[in-house]
């Protein structure tokens, strides 16, 4: 093709595409006009005042009152169960609360956990309060860890005001009327105000007194080493001295054969094992283990068809929390070893709170971890429930975090990048949600305020629900040291756990046997020319140095029973 030839072709085409435009424009012009006459045939009377015109909805719209009780009552809808329910408050929306759109948690799913999450201040433990309120009245009983000891209020009636009474309507708590609930008042050792509770060390096993004791995984290994060689001789050690005994006898020299074929205990890493002990006795912990030790089956009573919270007051142990949160979780391991098999039930038989849950998990080796887990995913089928309580989500592991069913998130604080983190991570385990902006809504949140979510009873999770939460009908204040005393001195538990027995455990056993197995001392003859007689030593240095230790500690299994066994924790099996 020439070039004049092309050029007359690239013309034809260019007017083809004009006329084409044209004829378009045409059309929408013609189509501009029809409308126009349209809107002008519009009779007068249709049209409605301009302060009378509902508006358009959009991103940036605030929506009215009626969008915002539909909207509460739509979130609502997911929390409306069939069975018997815990209830936690009323929807918030936009600022605007609806009392009739309840909060719950199922009954049945109880026993799938739940965490009670948020800064210091924004009411956790009033929650806590109100859970364990409701649980004790629908005949649940209750283990609470009162590390603050703020929560002594539940064994009295609370006060009426003005302010409480607008909350209860608020919440759609129309009923609320003062009320107190059955309590027992427990200290950990003899040197608390509450009923003095105690474990031996044998039960308490080498897992969890290693997280006590801050020993590294290393030490860990060696005590569970130590255990297992009492076990195997069924030799129950019931306090601190007989482990100490043991400790000691290993790591003698006549103690040597009796670690063949099972390892060895250095005599660095034992120093460090008994430095350890000698500083939690003197911390008090010596009054903690030994006898009579707790029964679970003291924790699962009622009274006049309520359950009885049992309140674990921190007490002297406040220099040793992380002791405090360690005994918690041997209870709950000592509940999953002598509780049925029960499945899903229609109310838990238990249900079991830690606060400051961050103590039980800070710098936990990962045998510890590792138990706590199991622990949590096999309780549940005993009719155990176990909520966590604490500043953080992250500061449970995920592994245990990923159990938890229920979610009662209040404020939290994002002041610095790590909080900033926490927050995005917080909202990112939500279900997705068109009624809130998470992220801003974890930082406004009020006092008395959280976002909830919980597993239906179908198992699946409840919409994300802002909710102003009910207020407690106990006391929210604590009775003081007076009352709780009192009240302690006069549980029945008191006369079961209020004195100290001191039985013969393995160390008075073998100071026995060696005192029975020595001849009696012969007099020297005077004027014999003999040697003076040495001066007198210790019984425990004769218990220690005489050949016959080794004898009776190999025959020990015979003389104290058969070999112990454990479970979870390394706790002993009952």
């Amino acid at each position: 093709m020439t070039s004049s030839e092309d050029k007359a072709a690239k013309a034809a085409a260019a007017r083809k595409a004009a006329e084409e435009a044209a004829r378009v424009a045409a059309e929408a012009a013609a189509a501009a006009e029809a409308a126009e006459a349209e809107a002008a045939a519009e009779p007068a009377t249709a049209a409605k005042p301009a302060d009378s015109a509902t508006p358009t909805a959009t991103a940036d719209a605030e929506p009215l009152a009626g969008e915002t009780n539909s909207i509460a009552q739509q979130i609502a809808a997911g929390y409306a169960f069939e069975g018997a329910a815990l209830e936690l408050g009323a929807v918030v929306v936009d600022g605007e609360i609806d009392p009739a759109a309840r909060v719950r948690i199922p009954m049945r799913t109880l026993n799938r956990h739940g965490l009670v999450a948020g800064a210091t201040g924004t009411g956790k433990t009033k929650t806590l309060q109100g859970i364990a309120e409701q649980l004790s009245a629908a005949g649940v009983p209750v283990v609470l860890a009162d590390v603050k000891g703020d929560l002594s209020g539940l064994a009295q009636q609370g006060e009426s005001n003005d302010e409480l009474a607008a909350r209860a309507a608020q919440t759609g708590d129309a009923d609320w009327a003062p009320h107190g609930f059955p309590t027992d008042f427990v200290s950990l050792g003899t040197e608390g105000i509450g009923v003095p509770i105690r474990a031996t060390i044998t039960s308490f096993g080498p897992i969890l007194l290693a997280k006590v004791l801050g020993l590294n995984e290393t030490q860990e290994s060696t005590l569970g080493l130590i255990f297992h060689w009492a076990d195997t001789r069924g030799l129950a050690l019931l306090d601190l001295k007989d482990l100490r005994s043991v400790i000691q006898h290993l790591t003698s020299p006549e103690g040597k054969e009796d670690l063949k074929g099972i390892g060895g205990v250095s005599a660095a890493t034992a120093g460090v094992i008994l430095r350890a002990l000698v500083n939690l006795e003197a911390d008090g912990g010596d009054t903690f283990f030994g006898e009579p030790e707790l029964d679970p089956a003291d924790l699962l009573r009622t009274a006049g068809g309520q359950g009885v919270i049992t309140l674990f007051e921190l007490g002297s142990q406040a220099a040793r929390p992380v002791l405090f949160s360690t005994f918690l979780m041997w209870v709950l391991a000592d509940l999953f070893q002598t509780l049925p098999e029960v499945g899903d039930v229609d109310k838990p038989e238990l249900v079991f709170i830690f606060d400051e849950a961050h103590l039980l998990f800070a710098d936990a080796s990962k045998a510890f971890l590792e138990q706590v887990e199991q622990t949590v995913k096999l309780i549940r089928s005993k009719g155990v429930g176990v909520f966590f309580c604490t500043q953080l989500p992250t500061d449970v592991p995920n592994a245990v975090l990923s159990q938890l069913g229920a979610r009662i998130q209040h404020a939290l604080r994002a002041f610095t990048p790590d909080d900033q983190k926490a927050l995005s991570k917080t909202v990112r385990t939500y279900p997705k949600t068109a009624a809130y902006d998470l992220e801003n809504a974890l930082t406004t949140l009020g006092i008395g305020e959280a976002i909830v979510t919980v597993l239906s009873e179908q198992g699946a999770p409840t919409p994300v629900a802002w909710t102003r939460l009910r207020p407690p009908r106990s006391l929210m204040n604590t009775i003081g040291a007076d009352g709780i005393r009192s009240r302690a001195q006069s549980s029945p538990l008191f006369e079961k756990y209020g004195r100290t027995v001191d039985r013969e455990s393995a160390y008075e056993m073998l100071a026995a046997k060696v005192v029975a197995a020595e001849p009696e001392p012969q007099p020297v003859p005077q004027g014999s020319g003999g040697r003076a007689p040495e001066p007198d030593v210790s019984a425990a240095e004769r218990i220690m140095s005489n050949p016959a230790v080794k004898s009776f500690l190999r025959s020990a299994a015979s003389a104290a029973g058969r070999e112990i066994s454990r479970s979870l924790f390394g706790t002993r099996k009952r």
